[in-house]
């Protein structure tokens, strides 16, 4: 049987995963300053707004790629998906 866990074998457990959340968010944090960074992005002047939207496209871009097993989606200039039809992203490879 067993051994029952006491409350605060349980709380030093749920501290535990607090600092290893922590420390997860904060590699994740650097690892997107430095890919920012060495795009040029850091010097450049981008309202936080605009920021979010773009990393919100391109964490939806990325999330359709994952679920298609696509390499890419086609954007348009403006960063949009191009829903024209015969659009690269709608083109079928079948075949």
């Amino acid at each position: 049987m067993a051994a029952k866990l006491s409350i605060t074998d349980i709380d030093a457990q749920i501290e535990k995963l607090r600092e290893r959340r922590k420390s997860l968010l904060a590699k994740s944090a650097e690892r997107f300053a430095r890919a920012a960074t060495r795009a040029g992005l850091a010097e450049m002047e981008i309202a936080d707004d605009e920021i979010d939207r773009i990393f919100q496209e391109l964490a939806l871009r990325f999330r359709k790629t994952q679920s298609n097993g696509a390499s890419c989606t086609a954007l348009s200039p403006r960063g949009q998906p191009d829903r024209r039809p015969g659009a690269a992203s709608e083109v079928s490879h079948d075949g």
